[in-house]
C-alpha cells in the first residue's frame, strides 16, 4: 500500500523506499519522512540583506544553512547544483538541531542574529525547520525561511509560531508559467497571504527574460501583493545562465530598473 506525503500539493503517493518528487523525503515504514532531515549542504553566516531580507534587522548577519532538494523544477534554478539532486549526489554533513542552534547562538558575538533556512526548498524538510526553530526561539534567536512557498496549510500552519520572516519567492503571476514550473500560482499565493498575517514578509521575483518580464505582468504582481499590503518588500532579481538555461542571456540591467518602476506604482519599498 502506497503511503501518502501531505507536505505539498504534489502529494505524492510513495511505495516503500521511494523518494518524493522533491528527492527529499522518502517512505519508511509506511509513512513518508524528511530523507533529508540534518543534512547539510551549505553552511554560511551571511548578511540578513542576502536572504533577501532588507526590512528584518538590516545590517546584521544570520546563519544560513541548506539542504538538498526542491519540489520546484524551475528550469532556470540558480541553486541548481543543492536543489535539484538527491542525497546520494552530493556530499553533505549531518549535524542535530541542538548542535546547529548551539553554534548559531555562539555566533551572536559577530552579529548573528539566528537561524535561515534556505539554498534548497527547506520546507520539503519542514520538520527538521520546525525541530530547529523551536530550540532557537528559546535561545532568543531568529528564524527566518527563504521558500518558494509551495506548501499545504497544515505543515505551513505548524511554522508560524516559531518563524520570525519569510522570503518567498513568488516566480511570476500566470497560472502557465507556474505550469511550466510544475508548481501552481494559487498555493503560492494563499502561502503569502497566511504568513503576512503572521510574520515579516518579503517577496522575491527573479526575472528571466521572455518568460515573466512583461510589464503587464509585474504590474499585476505588484497590484495584488498591495492588497495585502502596500507596504510588503518586493526584490526584483536578476537572472543568470544557469541549470537548462545556460543558453539565455543574463536579464539586462535595464529590464530590471524598469520592471522595478512599473511595481512601484503599486508597493512602497521595491528593491
Amino acid at each position: 500500500m502506497k503511503a501518502e506525503c501531505k507536505v505539498c500539493p504534489h502529494r505524492c503517493k510513495l511505495d516503500e523506499g521511494q523518494l518524493g518528487f522533491c528527492r527529499g523525503r522518502i517512505c519508511r515504514g509506511g509513512k513518508v519522512v524528511c530523507e533529508n532531515y540534518g543534512k547539510i549542504t551549505s553552511i554560511a553566516l551571511d548578511p540578513i540583506e542576502k536572504k533577501p531580507l532588507y526590512h528584518f534587522y538590516p545590517g546584521s548577519r544570520v546563519l544560513s544553512v541548506g539542504s538538498y532538494g526542491c519540489n520546484l523544477r524551475c528550469p532556470f534554478c540558480q541553486n541548481c547544483d543543492i536543489s535539484m539532486v538527491k542525497g546520494t549526489d552530493i556530499e553533505y554533513v549531518e549535524i542535530s538541531c541542538e548542535d546547529l542552534v548551539e553554534k548559531a547562538y555562539e555566533l551572536k558575538i559577530m552579529g548573528n542574529i539566528g537561524l535561515a533556512y534556505t539554498y534548497n526548498e527547506p520546507l520539503i524538510g519542514y520538520e527538521f525547520v520546525r525541530d530547529c526553530a523551536r530550540l532557537a526561539k528559546k535561545r532568543g534567536l531568529k528564524n527566518v525561511v527563504v521558500t518558494n512557498g509551495y506548501i499545504c496549510e497544515e505543515p505551513l500552519l505548524e511554522l508560524l509560531d516559531v518563524v520570525d520572516a519569510f522570503n518567498i519567492d513568488l516566480k511570476g503571476f500566470t497560472r502557465e508559467f507556474y505550469k511550466k514550473l510544475q508548481g501552481d500560482l494559487e498555493t503560492v499565493k494563499n502561502t503569502i497571504e497566511i504568513a503576512a498575517r503572521h510574520c515579516h514578509v518579503e517577496i522575491t521575483t527573479l526575472i528571466v527574460p521572455g518568460e515573466n518580464d512583461s510589464e503587464d505582468e509585474i504590474y499585476e504582481l505588484s497590484k495584488w501583493l498591495s492588497g495585502i499590503r502596500p507596504d510588503i518588500p518586493l526584490h526584483i532579481t536578476r537572472f543568470f545562465p544557469r541549470w537548462k538555461m545556460r543558453d539565455k542571456k543574463p536579464t539586462p540591467v535595464a529590464t530590471v530598473f524598469g520592471l522595478a518602476e512599473v511595481a512601484r506604482q503599486n508597493l512602497k519599498y521595491v528593491h
